[in-house]
């Protein structure tokens, strides 16, 4: 059996390993070098994961079947929803936000009572969570030595009191270092996210034992439980519960974002929103496999004899332990103290945040002893309070323990506390997306929904222990039926948690929405609301100054930012606001709209908003500004910054029109060289002919008595060369006429085998003349195509021309082939000349443009040969284009489509 001693030496050997991690994280950040990465912000969001996954998941498999997945799923499916998240980010930057309560607060006018209200409704809600974690450990060292009863009952202190109190100071140490609460405890992050990898662990390798060394895998684990009758049906999905897996699936997705400590990690301790994007899969992912095993253990404790009449909860250590596997229920003891302490560490700091800046300071801005201290130091006061917050909040999770936790399985626990939590979701995201929610709207909604939670959930849990009666669950409130507690207004059919979450939302939501309407916002109201709702358009910009109107005091303001501040921190934050306001010393900083908006959110990252505001109406004398002023002032911002996009938006589209007219002028530049070009060329192309015409002629003209032979030869090449000369025009003439559109086409059905082979006979006295070698394999009933014959021709002719230009002379080949492609037919003419480089295969279909050496070897011709092939090939909707590379020759390839079947 293990120790007792052993077993504490291992745990203090954990902490102190958690503890090294903070502080070396903690260290990294105060020297400006973050340890915190996109994968260590996605494992601390694993913070989620309790000890109620740890071992009340198992237990909730063997009662609930598949339905333990629902608090998985909707976390998953609620960080999809990633431009909700950045929102929230984005305003808690921009208002220094330092919990939910600051959140709710900021956004109705920084209301102190409302920051009170969350407040109380964040600790009563999250007392039962707590207990839950201390239950789990508790029940953990009971089965570890179980002749004891506990290991602390070696000692004679109660174990549950005593790991209150370990892990009150662990938190103490983790996260009270520094006063203000929107820096980030990256120590406490980077710890929470070893503390996941080792839940993780400690779980699969758990599941592993059980699956591949007690039995032989997952088909044989679920083989035995679905040989039970009692079993065979439990993890089958039922339709029957597909109300409850809703509101499980909606209440866990509220809770990913509601939960206090999800508060924190998500939003506070984000360092860059680019890290949701790596969150968004990787957290969803760590939840899969620490769910894998969940239903093996528990189909294997149900079916062990060993464990007969054992807690299901424990299942993650009985069987391990039933079978001797000691190292592995010591890691899964370890795997279950980091799920608790994680959740534990994280909850009380952010809950304590809370308490401290929206209860006690609130209290201490009243007290007449704060008066009397009006120039000492307070920041070590606050630190102090928070502190004693963190005891006082684990000892109510203790009494909480010991007064009901013993009636509830441990995933009913924590449900309790995620349906008190979900009030929280109408104020928050109305808050996020409707201008017109107002501060009584708030109120009302909040009180409304969590006195029909306390009624419905807290109360019975209660009385299911036995401390009070339990009249008004079976009877209803002074003996109303239709006002059971767990059967409201007559409505059943539902567990308990369901029932109390659609009748506390309906409740809540319902006072939100008609106070609102009903209600009229003050002046702050409206700023927040603005500055919350748009939060994308103004960002981190500092209000319009005219929504500030008084007189301030520079010694008054900096004299309460170094009381709760500190000294020395008040003036770092000075300094720092002096230099971006272009100013070498923050004495000269002028007292007006700007530095008091700063003042405030220092103080608010400090106490709270609601606090921070509170103070600084007490040392500046604000004037008030009326509503109608404050919905002026926003709706001529908004028309400022509409203007501003618009003048934004037709600068870029400025900008788009010059890089058009820069690209236009430089095509017109293109065409001008092609022009000079095409004129040059085509001035070459005539003056040669016309100069051999004109010098025979006029050799005939001026010897009349020329021998016949020789006259004739010299008519002869007149005639060639007009005729060549009639050619050129032509084909200027037909280009010209292709790209106006106004050529002539004579469209029918056109054999192309019989055009290709005129077309060779045709041109055979040429190939012969220059010895080149002409081959051609058309292939044998091929169909008719649509086309302009004469046009087709004049393709072909083109073709073959050219590759007689280009093969050498004494050794020339051009082959000449037609054959059937699918639905086109497709022609190609493949000769051995030079071939082309990949430029040159796109610029031989450009207009005046030729193959060859412009300065050594140019052609004859004009270079609209193949620009006019291609135009009537796309005409008959087919295609030209060549393919070669350098001294492999070249191929001209065109296709023409075949008729449709019924056409």
């Amino acid at each position: 059996m293990l120790s007792g001693g052993f077993v504490a030496l291992v745990t203090v050997a954990y902490f102190g390993l958690l503890f090294g991690v903070a502080r070396w994280g903690d260290a990294r950040a105060d020297a400006g070098r973050s340890i915190i990465n996109a994968n260590v912000y996605a494992l601390s969001l694993a913070v989620y994961c309790t000890s109620w996954t740890f071992f009340g998941s198992v237990g909730r498999a063997t009662s609930g079947g598949l339905s333990f997945l629902t608090i998985y799923l909707g976390p998953t499916l609620m960080l999809l929803c990633v431009g909700v998240v950045i929102k929230m980010i984005r305003i808690a930057k921009a208002q220094r936000i330092t919990s939910i309560a600051d959140f709710i607060a900021a956004r109705y006018g920084k209301s102190p009572l409302l920051a009170g209200l969350v407040t109380v409704i964040a600790v009563i809600g999250i007392v039962p969570y707590i207990a839950l974690q201390l239950k789990a450990v508790a029940a953990s060292l009971d089965i570890l030595f179980p002749d004891t009863g506990t290991a602390a009952g070696l000692l004679g202190i109660d174990s549950t009191l005593l790991v209150a109190a370990v892990l009150a100071l662990f938190t103490i140490l983790f996260g009270t270092r520094h006063l203000d609460a929107t820096e980030r405890h990256e120590g406490m992050v980077a710890a929470i996210a070893v503390e996941s990898v080792v839940k993780l662990v400690a779980f699969c390798a758990v599941g592993l034992f059980v699956t591949y060394g007690i039995h032989d895998g997952f088909a044989d684990v679920f083989a035995r439980a679905t040989a039970q009758p009692a079993l065979s049906g439990l993890f089958a999905p039922d339709a029957a519960r597909a109300g409850n897996w809703t509101a499980l699936i909606l209440l866990s997705g509220l809770a990913i974002l509601l939960l206090p400590r999800q508060f924190q990690i998500i939003v506070v301790e984000n360092v860059d929103e680019s890290h949701l994007r790596r969150a968004v899969w990787l957290f969803p992912l760590y939840l899969l496999l620490i769910n894998i095993f969940v239903l093996p253990l528990a189909a294997s404790g149900l079916t062990d004899p060993l464990l007969a009449g054992q807690n299901p909860d424990t299942f993650v250590l009985t069987l391990p332990l039933a079978h001797g596997a000691e190292a592995l229920v010591l890691l899964a003891f370890v795997g279950g103290l980091s799920a608790a302490t994680g959740m534990v560490i994280v909850e009380t700091i952010a809950l304590s945040t809370m308490v401290c800046n929206d209860l006690a300071m609130p209290a201490l801005l009243r007290s007449t002893w704060l008066a009397r201290r009006q120039k000492a130091d307070l920041s070590g006061t606050l630190i102090a309070i928070r502190r004693v917050a963190i005891v006082l909040i684990l000892l109510l999770g203790y009494v909480y323990f010991r007064a009901a936790g013993e009636a509830y399985a441990l995933v009913g626990i924590g449900l309790i506390s995620f349906a008190a939590v979900a009030q929280f979701a109408p104020v928050l995201f109305g808050g996020m997306y409707w201008k017109q929610g107002t501060r009584t709207g708030a109120l009302a909604g909040l009180l409304a929904g969590f006195v029909v939670w306390a009624y419905t959930l807290l109360l019975p849990s209660f009385a299911r222990s036995g401390w009070i009666g339990n009249g008004f669950v079976e009877h209803g409130l002074f003996g109303i039926a239709w006002l059971r507690a767990q059967a409201l207004f007559g409505l059943s059919g539902f567990d308990e948690i369901s029932h109390c979450l659609w009748w506390s939302l309906f409740a809540n939501l319902g006072a939100y929405v008609a106070v609102s309407l009903l209600s009229t916002p003050d002046a702050v109201e409206a700023g927040q609301a603005e500055r919350f709702v748009d939060v994308f358009r103004h960002g981190e910009r500092a209000p319009d100054a005219r929504l500030w109107r008084g007189d301030a005091s520079l010694p008054e303001i900096t004299g309460l930012l170094e009381r709760f501040l500190g000294p020395a921190r008040a003036r770092q934050q000075l300094t720092a606001h002096a230099r971006t306001r272009g100013l070498g010393d923050w004495r000269s900083l002028p007292p007006d709209a700007g530095f008091v908006h700063f003042a405030e959110t220092e103080l608010a990252a400090a106490i709270g908003s609601a606090s921070a505001r509170a103070l600084m109406a007490g040392v500046t004398r604000e004037e008030n500004l009326r509503l109608e002023e404050v919905l002026d002032i926003l709706d001529e911002a908004s028309q400022v910054r509409a203007y501003s996009r618009e003048l934004e938006s037709k600068q870029r589209a400025l900008e788009a029109a010059t890089k058009e007219l820069r690209a236009a002028n430089e095509r017109l530049r293109e065409v001008d060289r092609m022009k000079d070009d095409f004129i040059s060329t085509v001035t070459h192309e005539l003056r040669t002919p016309l100069t051999s015409i004109r010098a025979l002629s006029e050799m005939l003209y001026d010897d009349p008595r020329l021998e016949l032979e020789q006259r004739t030869r010299f008519l002869g090449v007149i005639v060639s060369e007009t005729e060549r000369l009639t050619r050129l025009i032509n084909q200027v003439l037909d280009m010209a006429k292709l790209e106006s559109g106004r050529a002539e086409w004579t469209t029918g059905e056109v054999d192309v085998g019989q055009v290709v082979r005129e077309a060779l006979a045709a041109l055979e006295p040429l190939f012969r003349e220059k010895k080149v070698n002409l081959t051609h394999a058309i292939a044998a009933d091929l169909p008719s195509v649509l086309a302009d014959r004469d046009r087709l021709m004049q393709v072909v002719v083109n073709l073959l021309s050219n590759a007689v230009k280009f093969v050498p002379g004494d050794s020339g080949q051009v082959r000449v082939s037609v054959v059937r492609d699918d639905a086109v037919l497709r022609v190609a003419v493949a000769d051995n000349g030079p071939g082309l480089t990949a430029g040159e295969c796109t610029q031989v279909f450009e207009k005046f443009r030729q193959g060859g050496n412009t300065m050594t070897d140019k052609p004859q011709g004009t270079g609209l040969g193949l620009p006019i092939s291609r135009q009537i090939v796309e005409y008959f909707g087919g295609k030209l284009w060549v393919e070669s590379a350098p001294g492999a020759g070249a191929t001209f390839v065109f296709t023409v489509p075949l008729p449709a079947p019924d056409a």
